[in-house]
């Protein structure tokens, strides 16, 4: 009899539902660093099934937005210091690495893709669209960061990819960090269509200090709101 059984069909999406649901969430930032994200009181308030939620944080995982904390997984909490480390990695490893692909002798094709994610960047900065916009700047350090020939300083690189994927997350909410940053990309193309390594290395630290920049302004106001909040929740 169990012969006949075939799998029985989900509604289809339902786990990217849920993705874009906790994703929007996170971004906006109704769901705080530090508080746990539980599959069970998820998959309660969001209506759905465990598995669809399963998914979603699995997703979330990869790509740096949650942590795992024991049985459950949690937004992640990075102090000053992890960011000033993160950071001082960013400018010892991303400038060098930018630097040895301006040095290739590629074929101009060999940038089609950082070119057509720039092109997306454009169009989704004049739309005030922020989620388009993280996803064409995302592709745009994916497509140059494939060019690296040295794959150890691209395994170094992915050591912290996950936090900077989260504090993208943060900062390219703002439209002046989407200006900034659409304009360091337009920098590091010319420098790399120049084949230009020294202005490649150049233009990849003033992109990396405006991103700083940017995050601290984000990070202080998330301070000044958590602040207010506890002041608000103490007892009078």
């Amino acid at each position: 009899m169990t012969s006949n059984l075939t799998p029985i069909n989900r509604p289809a999406g339902l786990a990217d539902q849920v993705y874009q649901t906790l994703r929007e969430h996170l971004g906006s930032h109704v769901i705080r660093p530090g508080q746990p994200m539980q599959e069970a009181s998820l998959a309660l308030r969001l209506g759905v099934s465990r598995t669809p939620v399963r998914e979603a944080l699995s997703r979330l995982l990869s790509e740096g937005l949650v942590a795992v904390d024991g049985r459950s997984f949690v937004v992640p909490v990075l102090s000053d210091s992890d960011v000033d480390e993160i950071y001082q990695l960013r400018g010892i490893l991303e400038p060098a690495a930018l630097a040895l692909v301006a040095q290739l002798n590629s074929q101009p094709t060999a940038l089609q893709a950082l070119e057509r994610a720039f092109v997306d960047a454009q169009a989704a900065h004049a739309n005030g669209d922020a989620d388009a916009f993280r996803e064409a700047n995302a592709a745009f350090h994916q497509a140059w960061q494939r060019l690296v020939p040295n794959q150890r300083l691209i395994r170094a690189i992915e050591l912290y990819a996950g936090h900077v994927r989260y504090l993208r997350v943060l900062t390219l909410g703002s439209a002046a960090a989407r200006k900034a940053t659409l304009s360091g990309m337009k920098k590091i193309l010319a420098a790399l269509r120049r084949h230009d390594a020294a202005d490649a290395e150049r233009v990849m630290r003033e992109h990396l200090g405006a991103a700083r920049k940017f995050l601290r302004v984000e990070l202080d106001a998330m301070e000044r709101e958590l602040r207010t909040e506890a002041a608000d929740a103490a007892p009078v």
